[in-house]
């Protein structure tokens, strides 16, 4: 599982023209999976994103957590962050978990984030959506799975 963490002042996703979903500070979450991820993998993966202390104190020091901002999550499935681009020009996307499979995952975890208490967003599985994003820093994690646990 690969979590891109992007803090942002707001963010949105609109499809066909119709926002679907906006949040004010907080999170912008770019989520993908991979062959082995489960539902113990999203749990530590959301107790980790939640625990992180990446917004400013009022000495500018990155010491704040999303909870302390009460900040809100946008979360947006995105299949290429498992994109391999080692060979030619356009990149394969072998890695990335078949859409029957992750999608249930990405289900699962958007819901373990809402059951955490927070205000969560989301994009819609597999649409083509345009994301805006009004970065805030910009303060960017790239969180795999793999590295991590």
């Amino acid at each position: 599982m690969r979590v891109v963490l992007t803090t942002v002042n707001e963010a949105s996703v609109t499809i066909s023209n119709k926002m679907v979903a906006h949040i004010k500070r907080g999170f912008l979450l770019l989520v993908g999976f991979t062959e082995g991820d489960n539902k113990e993998i999203i749990e530590k993966m959301v107790s980790k994103l939640l625990s992180l202390r990446v917004f400013p104190d009022e000495n500018g020091q990155i010491n704040i957590s999303l909870d302390e901002v009460k900040g809100e999550i946008l979360s947006v499935s995105q299949f290429t962050l498992y994109a391999d681009t080692k060979k030619g020009r356009r990149p394969s996307f072998v890695n990335a978990l078949r859409p029957s499979e992750s999608e249930p995952l990405y289900d699962y975890f958007n819901k373990v984030l809402k059951d955490s208490g927070f205000k969560v967003e989301t994009g819609v599985f597999g649409a083509d959506m345009k994301v805006m994003s009004i970065n805030d820093g910009p303060f960017t994690l790239l969180l795999d799975s793999k590295e991590m646990f």
